[in-house]
């Protein structure tokens, strides 16, 4: 089953700005796929494994993570 839930953040112009110029040379890319791709990698690499309900956690991550990179649908 697929969720999604839809997140409203507030980021810093200077960043607003570089992932606007980052879209406008990357037309592969959206901004949905790039918040997938950087909140998974932030999650795997903060994120604690040690449990195996977290274990699942982190593969759930690790997979967004990779279907972002690869552009596969989630």
């Amino acid at each position: 089953m697929n969720t999604t839930v839809s997140i409203l953040a507030e980021i810093p112009e200077e960043l607003h700005a570089t992932l606007t110029n980052y879209l406008e040379s990357h037309p592969e890319w959206d901004q949905d796929r790039v918040f997938a791709a950087a909140l998974s990698l932030f999650l795997l690499q903060n994120g604690n494994c040690d449990t195996a309900g977290s274990s699942s956690s982190y593969r759930s991550a690790a997979k967004v993570y990779l279907n972002a990179l690869f552009q596969h649908s989630f």
